[in-house]
């Protein structure tokens, strides 16, 4: 008889049950559990990302319609709203940052089993950012616009395994180069980002830190070749 596991069951796989609750005892995050689990909330929470929930309502809602097939999860069955809402405002966040590294040093040495089909002499890097929108009647804090709000995230991509190598959040109205700025590579890399980075006074450091770049210029530069590499 063969068994089939829905991808999302196959996603949650990629976490080990056992490093996960051994999270949740490192943090604490089920002390005042009363029955119900972190797992149960990441679940719930993991699902509101893959499915594209807007509210607590869709979330519950829709495990709630998966009941009798939410055992292969993991889990017993689909939370009440406010039981889900207690949850994600009182356990600590820790708990999910910790998960985080256990699954990207799992990544990591997966990774780095891995063969290129092509040797790059350079350490791989790219550089980008993506603005999250965010409602501004919940999160007044995070004002973009009049009347949008949105928090900024600015990413480094290694190429070893497609990972993040740095992150961090802004507000919505940081300046890609504001956030590049702060950032620091080692020598030797090559960072690869577009036209938003464009600051002649952030280049010249980088070059004389020996990290390379790969840019596009704006139609507007004006530049003169002083030297050529062979």
């Amino acid at each position: 008889m063969n068994r089939v596991c829905s991808i999302f069951c196959q996603i949650l796989a990629l976490l080990p049950r056992l490093e996960f609750e051994a999270e949740v005892r490192k943090h604490k995050a089920e002390r005042h559990a009363r029955g119900f689990s972190s797992w149960t909330q990441m679940v719930a929470m993991l699902f509101c990302q893959l499915g594209h929930a807007q509210s607590l309502r869709e979330i519950t809602g829709g495990l709630a319609s998966c009941e009798g097939k939410l055992r292969h999860l993991g889990i017993e069955e689909a939370p009440k709203r406010s039981t889900l809402s207690y949850a994600n405002e009182n356990r600590p966040w820790q708990l999910y940052q910790g998960v985080f590294y256990v699954l990207l040093k799992r990544c990591k040495g997966e990774a780095a089993e891995k063969k290129r089909k092509f040797n790059f002499h350079h350490k791989l890097l790219s550089l980008d950012s993506t603005v999250i929108p965010l409602c501004l009647s919940m999160f007044d804090w995070a004002q973009y616009k009049r009347t949008k709000g949105a928090v900024k995230l600015h990413m480094v991509l290694d190429h070893d395994g497609y990972l993040p190598h740095y992150a961090v959040i802004s507000d919505g109205k940081t300046q890609d180069i504001t956030a590049a700025k702060k950032m620091s590579f080692d020598p030797d890399t090559m960072v690869v980002f577009d036209r938003g980075y464009t600051d002649y006074d952030w280049w010249l450091p980088l070059s004389r830190q020996k990290v390379h770049f790969v840019t596009r210029l704006k139609d507007s530069a004006e530049y003169g070749v002083v030297g050529l590499h062979d």
